[in-house]
C-alpha cells in the first residue's frame, strides 16, 4: 500500500512539474507576442502552484514593466534576486525599472562591514550558502579520511592541514548563513504599490503628515499596528503607512 501511495505521489508531481512547465512556455510565447496582461496571469498560475524561481519573479517583472506597471515590476524583479543574488539580468532591470519611480532616496552612509556585507557576502543567498557548508563538510570529512589513512608523513602533514582549513571555512559560511538567514528573516523589506500615499507620524488617519511616498518605493517594515505598518526609508526617515498600500518581499 506504501509503495503505491510513493507512485501516486510521483505520477502527481511529475504532472504538475509537467503541467507548470507548459504554462511557463505559453506564458513565454505570449510575453513575445506582446500580450504582457494574458503572459502574467500564466506567470501566476505558476507561483500560485508554490513553483517559484527567480526566472519566474523575472518574467513577471518584465511583464509589469512593459505594462509602465512600476510598483509590481521593481516587486517581481526584487523578489527574483532574493531568490538568486547573481542574477546579472535581474540588476540590470531592476535598474530600469527604478528609473521609472518618482522618489529618489539617497541612502544613509554604511560602514566597512556593511558594504562588504552587500558587495560580496549577500552575492549569495542563505540557501547558496548552506549548499557551501555542505560542500566544505563533504570535503573536510574526505581529507580527514584521507589523513587518517595516509602513511607517508608529509602526506598525512598535508591531509591534516587542508582537513583542518576546510573545517575552519565550514564553520566561517555556518555563521554567514545563520547572519544572512537572520537578515532576510528579520529585515521585512517591502516595495510601495499605491500610486501615491501619505506617510503620518502617527497609526492614525487624523495625525500629521510626514512625506508622501510613490509607488515602487522600497521601504523597511519595523511595526505593524491594526491597519497600520510602521516603515523606514534608506535615508533614516520613519513613519506610518496603510498596510494595503505595500507589499512585503520577505516570504517569513
Amino acid at each position: 500500500m506504501k509503495k503505491i501511495l510513493f507512485l501516486v505521489l510521483i505520477i502527481a508531481n511529475t504532472i504538475a512539474a509537467q503541467n507548470a512547465n507548459d504554462l511557463f512556455s505559453s506564458a513565454n510565447d505570449l510575453y513575445k507576442n506582446e500580450k504582457f496582461e494574458k503572459a502574467i496571469e500564466r506567470y501566476k498560475e505558476i507561483e500560485s502552484q508554490g513553483l517559484i524561481s527567480s526566472e519566474l519573479y523575472y518574467n513577471l517583472g518584465n511583464s509589469y514593466y512593459k505594462l509602465n506597471k512600476v510598483g509590481p515590476s521593481i516587486y517581481y524583479f526584487e523578489k527574483a534576486l532574493k531568490k538568486n543574488p547573481l542574477n546579472e539580468d535581474v540588476k540590470n532591470n531592476l535598474i530600469f525599472a527604478k528609473r521609472l519611480a518618482l522618489d529618489k532616496i539617497e541612502e544613509l552612509p554604511k560602514t566597512v562591514f556593511q558594504k562588504f556585507n552587500i558587495n560580496y557576502l549577500q552575492q549569495l543567498s542563505y540557501n547558496q550558502w548552506a549548499i557551501v557548508i555542505i560542500v566544505f563538510s563533504v570535503l573536510g570529512s574526505l581529507l580527514f579520511l584521507l589523513f587518517y589513512f595516509a602513511d607517508t608523513p608529509f602526506i598525512k602533514r598535508f591531509y591534516f592541514v587542508t582537513s583542518s582549513l576546510s573545517f575552519i571555512l565550514l564553520i566561517t559560511a555556518l555563521i554567514i548563513t545563520f547572519n544572512q538567514y537572520s537578515i532576510s528573516k528579520n529585515n521585512k523589506e517591502a516595495i510601495v504599490f499605491a500610486e501615491e500615499t501619505e506617510v503620518r507620524n502617527a497609526p492614525t488617519f487624523n495625525s500629521e503628515e510626514v512625506f508622501t511616498l510613490h509607488e515602487g518605493t522600497k521601504v523597511l517594515v519595523l511595526d505593524a499596528i491594526d491597519s497600520w505598518k510602521k516603515i523606514k526609508l534608506a535615508d533614516g526617515k520613519i513613519g506610518w503607512i496603510i498596510a494595503d498600500d505595500i507589499k512585503l518581499l520577505s516570504t517569513f
